[in-house]
């Protein structure tokens, strides 16, 4: 159970982060938020930003074997960078549109395939 909460902490803290590095560049094309300074969209960005830290701070103590958790300090990492450019992937497709997969791309998450099977591998 502590490995599926880890899992979708992640997912949920990953989403949020995405939107809060991201989103911002969409604001160009939002009705009231197209004129924002860079100020008050860094805070817009830091507002975002604090329910990813409520997600992720407990999805590593919840998930790691230190705290009784079900995963390393690497794989938590090599896991959440994964989680981290699946969504950021999704992200891109659906709300920018303007980003294609290409085949290259499709190496490159193999190659992401491979260092999570070698990062687990006992």
């Amino acid at each position: 159970m502590k490995a599926l909460s880890t899992i979708l902490l992640l997912i949920m803290s990953n989403t949020f982060m995405t939107f809060a590095w991201y989103g911002h560049l969409k604001f160009s094309q939002i009705k009231g938020f197209e004129k924002l300074s860079l100020p008050i969209i860094i805070l817009i960005s830091w507002g975002i930003a604090l329910f990813e830290y409520c997600f992720q701070v407990p999805a590593n103590r919840i998930g790691f074997s230190g705290n009784g958790g079900a995963f390393s300090l690497m794989q938590l990492k090599v896991m959440q960078e994964v989680i981290t450019l699946t969504i950021f992937t999704i992200f891109t497709v659906v709300f920018f549109k303007t980003e294609t997969l290409r085949l290259n791309h499709f190496i490159g998450f193999l190659c992401l395939i491979l260092a999570v099977f070698f990062i687990f591998k006992k």
